[in-house]
């Protein structure tokens, strides 16, 4: 008796465990092993989704990319649309076009779709060699075309183009003195002779920062002096005065109305005063308090001048951190530009080769620069 009623608990227990079991919870149920055809097809459709999202076959997709990094609204396909002038654009390659708005930036974004980005980048450099032959040095330096998978952008704006950097896309550059700087990527193009980069180039100096030299600084004129002679400046001769000093050879950039007025704390001019004979060599060597200041009144001097002849004696501005020279000799200047002295450049339109220093002035509308014009 004792043994029939431990087989019958026996099989009791059996029959509520596979009860049990065949109530517990589906999704803890041990999962069918994926057959081999469910996982390629699973891979493949994997596979499908990321070449969608790297190559857009749309311009709709194209402007979903650009709207991750920058404003693209209101996108428009009609050749016709009067916002840009479409017919800059290298058409080569093309199968369609659209304009869409970075409200942000306040400029139009063009998107064009290309089947064959080789005879596109190609049109590209072919444009840039005219330009280049027809004497436009800057061709293809200022105005950025950024390549991805099948399609490209080109924003009017230097902050839009900022964003696009951030991307996977590469700017076009195909003007032979171009220089990617350090830093910045640099990736073979499909044509000889171009690059791709995520460097943005241009002419407001808004662009990609450069590395470059540590603009030059000094506690006071005398440090100021040993910076810059006699490697740049001859200041065997210098004098230490708030007086107003120029002659009919060297007109300095700081006015009359007072040093202060410019942001100037102390000053002295370097070379031969005149006297009994004319003066010669002269060059100013400013400590600032204020650059922005001093930069601000040398711009409203140097639009004065825009459309006159040009002075040959007025100086050129020359700052740095805390310091400025002032010289209107060029070979002056190029020895200050070695020693981290940019000119303060606020001519409209100005732009400069690739390989040149342009970096931010504290001024709206001007530029430091290592670069100068011939004749300047």
């Amino acid at each position: 008796m004792r043994l029939q009623r431990i087989f019958a608990a026996t099989a009791t227990l059996a029959a509520l465990t596979t009860l049990a079991t065949a109530c517990e919870d589906p999704a803890k149920a041990a999962k069918p092993a994926a057959s081999p055809s469910a996982t390629a097809a699973a891979s493949a459709a994997a596979t499908a989704t990321a070449a969608a999202a790297a190559a857009p076959a749309t311009l709709a997709e194209a402007q979903a990319y650009v709207r991750k990094y920058t404003p693209c609204e209101n996108l428009i396909t009609d050749p016709k649309d009067s916002r840009v002038n479409l017919t800059g654009y290298t058409p080569v390659g093309i199968t369609e076009r659209g304009v869409c708005l970075d409200d942000k930036a306040q400029g139009e974004i063009v998107i064009s779709m290309v089947s064959d980005a080789k005879a596109h980048q190609q049109a590209e450099k072919d444009h840039v060699t005219t330009r280049l032959d027809e004497g436009y040095w800057d061709a293809g330096l200022y105005e950025p075309v950024f390549y991805g998978k099948g399609f490209t952008v080109s924003p009017r704006k230097t902050e839009a183009a900022l964003a696009l950097a951030k991307s996977d896309l590469r700017v076009l550059v195909c003007n032979p003195d171009f220089t990617v700087p350090e830093g910045y990527k640099k990736e073979k193009a499909l044509v000889d002779g171009c690059v791709l980069t995520d460097f943005v180039n241009s002419r407001d100096g808004k662009g990609s920062p450069v590395k470059g030299p540590a603009l030059a600084s000094a506690g006071s004129i005398e440090e100021l002096r040993k910076l810059v002679s006699p490697k740049a400046v001859d200041c065997t001769e210098m004098v230490v005065t708030d007086e107003h000093v120029q002659s009919i050879d060297y007109l300095p950039v700081v006015g009359r109305d007072g040093i202060s007025a410019w942001g100037v704390k102390q000053r002295a001019v370097c070379g031969k005063l005149g006297g009994a004979t004319r003066a010669h060599n002269l060059n100013w060597l400013d400590l600032v308090s204020d650059m922005k200041t001093l930069q601000t009144r040398s711009k409203a001097s140097q639009l004065a001048e825009v459309g006159q002849r040009r002075n040959l004696t007025q100086s050129k501005l020359l700052v740095g951190m805390n310091v400025a020279v002032e010289s209107n000799n060029p070979a002056v200047r190029q020895g200050l530009y070695k020693l981290g002295f940019l000119r303060l450049e606020c001519e409209p339109a100005f732009s400069a080769p690739a390989k040149s220093q342009i970096r931010k002035a504290q001024v709206d509308g001007c530029v430091l620069t290592d670069f100068e014009l011939p004749g300047v």
